[in-house]
């Protein structure tokens, strides 16, 4: 199939944008692979601190030739998600023995979970964790001891920080091992109508804790599709996990199967053998493309807005939210997962999943065919399932249909003709909005505002009942220059409140909300912030806007507000307690929102 000529257009001049940064990184990638396998140049003292704990390996390690995997893992049992990698080491240690190589564990990252802060302090340091992920990582990889590397993560920072380190090290190979969703508990919906519930004051905490842990209530992600979920359908798109990995339960023969087989292949990528893949190759433009596809089609997490940006600019692709529009624009809307439908992650895998969608992305000329992955060149790998055959993994064709066009559908009769987000821009700035599960009545909201500076304030006027009639809530010095820009997807219960007893409501913000959010309009990531002197510093209440994601506009319609002196708040009280005043020099030196909001600069 002939590649839709927008597609083709948008990677170009991602191509042209980016040359001088992606030359100059791709050549650090060449210095850096000429030097050989790395531990081979270690001193001899350098090498016994290397080996010395290794028991049984310590031979292999010091004399073998079959390669030494590291092992990043954001382990904890904290995170449902991350638990099941506990016992990952042991079986990737196993699994590379097995064809002749070692594993060690090179070093952990701190993992922390948007779902236990929300609305807490503690959210204040979540965007910032994807940086300090990375700056681990690099710490445990800078041993230099590695001929290959696999990556254990699954939620909202960790795999966008271990991206970011994995290019850093891009000439080693790597292989992305998920854990997989938990099975269905309480539905989605219901747990939504319970939240709703109890923010109307109709139900006590009891039946909210009650309806919360019949949600999350086992090991595994969560089954929303929010930016965790959003992050293992990327890694797929992408080229670093095995095909149709993502979606596999943990603690399952099939899961550990994938796992053996990803960290083996970890190996057999590397310098050593005679198919030496680094990520430095595989995460190319076009496949950065295809990530961007995958999020439309999808109706993916906002969060990646951001997310994506950081991570190419690890690897010298410069990308804006222009190049984000321009392919929502041509990528139909393909799945119905919740927040946009009633299906979850595993309803959405036995529909045919991953596979499924990528075959008519691909059929219908909407993804690039030929990029390199962990599994071979070529996204068709990416078509096929795996399956255990007599105990032996193997990968066949896939359904090639949906089994439910209710959650799944053709390119040929999507569940609308554009992708998942929009951009918007005008007077007020520059934001986004994931309007996947926004009902297209919904989509104009042109109405006075209402002002805050903290999610606390709309909660208490929401309970004061203040908040009546059409309104455009703004909160703004949410952005990550001023607290580390929070999600505020505490906000949702009341604002779909409000919605549903009939107001014309929206929320504009220079912060940010999960991955989850779904139903009300949201203008999200508004540059320049608040604390830059952007014009949402100036509203005021009684001010109207007009937030259209149709046509892409965010406009102050009252005439004279930039003409006012702009608005400051005290933000002392963001930088001490829960950790805060450990990142002052974050919060002074994070670039803007829509690029990639990060320490790191280009």
């Amino acid at each position: 199939m002939t590649l839709n000529p927008i597609v083709e257009r948008v990677t170009q001049r991602i191509v042209e944008r980016s040359a001088p940064t992606r030359t100059a990184y791709l050549e650090r990638m060449a210095a850096a692979k000429s030097s050989g396998p790395a531990r081979a140049h270690l001193s001899c003292s350098g090498q016994a601190h290397a080996y010395a704990a290794s028991g049984a390996d310590k031979d292999g390690l010091a004399t073998g030739s079959a390669g030494n995997l590291g092992i990043i893992t954001a382990y904890n049992d904290m995170l449902s998600a991350h638990q099941p990698f506990d016992r990952y080491p042991d079986v990737i240690r196993e699994a590379v023995r097995a064809i002749g190589g070692t594993a060690q564990v090179a070093g952990g990252v701190p993992a922390m979970c948007d779902g236990v802060t929300q609305g807490e302090a503690g959210m204040e340091l979540s965007l910032f964790s994807r940086d300090v992920i990375a700056l681990s990582a690099a710490v445990a990889l800078s041993h230099n001891t590695f001929d290959a590397a696999v990556f254990l993560g699954v939620c909202d920072k960790i795999v966008p920080g271990l991206i970011i380190a994995a290019q850093t090290f891009g000439h080693l190979p790597a292989v992305f091992l998920p854990a997989g969703p938990m099975v269905s508990g309480l539905s989605n919906d219901e747990k939504a109508k319970v939240r709703q519930q109890f923010a109307a004051g109709e139900v006590d905490r009891a039946a909210l804790m009650a309806a919360e842990m019949a949600a999350y209530h086992g090991p595994g992600t969560c089954t929303f599709y929010g930016t965790a979920n959003t992050n293992q359908m990327l890694m797929e798109f992408m080229g670093l996990h095995l095909p149709a990995a993502s979606f596999v339960p943990p603690n399952t023969p099939l899961r550990d199967a994938l796992t053996i087989k990803g960290a083996q292949q970890a190996l057999t990528l590397s310098a050593l053998g005679d198919d030496y893949t680094p990520v430095c190759d595989i995460l190319d433009e076009a496949a950065f493309v295809n990530g961007i596809v995958g999020l439309n089609a999808t109706g993916g997490s906002t969060n990646l807005l951001i997310h994506l940006i950081a991570m190419a600019r690890a690897g010298g692709i410069i990308l804006d939210w222009q190049d984000f529009l321009e392919l929502s624009e041509v990528t139909p809307l393909l799945a119905r997962v919740y927040p946009n439908g009633l299906a979850d992650v595993n309803h959405f895998h036995a529909a045919g999943g991953l596979g499924y969608m990528i075959g008519e992305l691909l059929e219908g000329g909407l993804l690039h065919p030929d990029t390199k992955t962990v599994a071979g060149v070529g996204l068709h790998h990416y078509t096929q399932e795996p399956q255990l055959i007599d105990g032996k993994l193997e990968w066949r064709e896939g359904a090639g249909k949906s089994l439910n066009e209710k959650i799944l559908r053709p390119v040929a009769d999507p569940f609308q003709q554009t992708g998942g987000l929009s951009r918007l821009t005008g007077s007020l700035g520059t934001g986004v909005m994931k309007i996947s599960a926004v009902a297209p009545e919904h989509r104009i909201v042109e109405a006075p505002v209402r002002v805050f500076s903290t999610h606390e304030g709309v909660k208490a006027a929401f309970k004061a009942g203040e908040l009546t009639g059409d309104l455009i809530i703004v909160v703004r010095f949410q952005g990550p220059k001023a607290n580390g820009m929070p999600e505020l997807h505490s906000l949702t219960p009341l604002l779909s409140i409000m919605q549903g007893r009939g107001q014309k409501v929206a929320l504009v913000t220079d912060g940010r909300m999960s991955g989850a959010s779904g139903k009300v309009p949201a203008a999200i990531h508004v540059c320049p912030e608040a604390v830059d002197g952007g014009a949402i510093a100036y509203l005021q209440d009684g001010d109207i806007l007009r937030v259209d994601a149709v046509a892409g506009v965010l406009d102050i319609l009252t005439e004279g507000v930039l003409a006012r002196t702009a608005a400051t708040t005290d933000l002392s009280a963001n930088n001490f307690g829960t950790g805060r005043e450990l990142f002052a020099n974050f919060r002074q030196n994070v670039g803007a929102a829509d690029t990639g909001a990060s320490i790191f600069g280009v």
